[in-house]
């Protein structure tokens, strides 16, 4: 197991209590976004089993996932629908990218 694929987990339960506030205010864009995260999550699971450029797919499918995740999150926090996530949440955010930008790269 890669050691992100924790980290990406815990970032999906932070994302709960924000979930559910922007749910409250707007249940199309959480519903997007509880899809494009648990996608993360899934996609990088999928990526650990697979060869080639199946592998490579499934990463990049993740980090495109995450991207919109973070878009759908600043959108919210933009409309008032959220406060901006705590220091270590973001942290979380950036460490994955990053994570999954060097897996695309080197599974390619």
């Amino acid at each position: 197991m890669l050691r992100i694929y924790p980290v990406v987990v815990d970032w999906v339960v932070d994302l709960r209590p924000s979930l559910e506030a922007i749910g409250r205010r707007d249940r199309v864009l959480a519903d997007q976004l509880r899809r494009s995260s648990t996608s993360v999550v899934l996609n990088l699971a999928e990526g650990m089993g697979a060869v080639g450029a199946v592998k490579t797919n499934c990463y990049r499918v993740a980090l495109r996932e995450m991207r919109e995740s973070m878009a759908a999150v600043e959108v919210a926090g933009r409309l008032g629908y959220v406060p901006a996530l705590a220091d270590t949440v973001a942290d979380r955010q950036d460490r994955i990218v990053g994570t999954l930008v060097r897996l695309s790269k080197l599974a390619s």
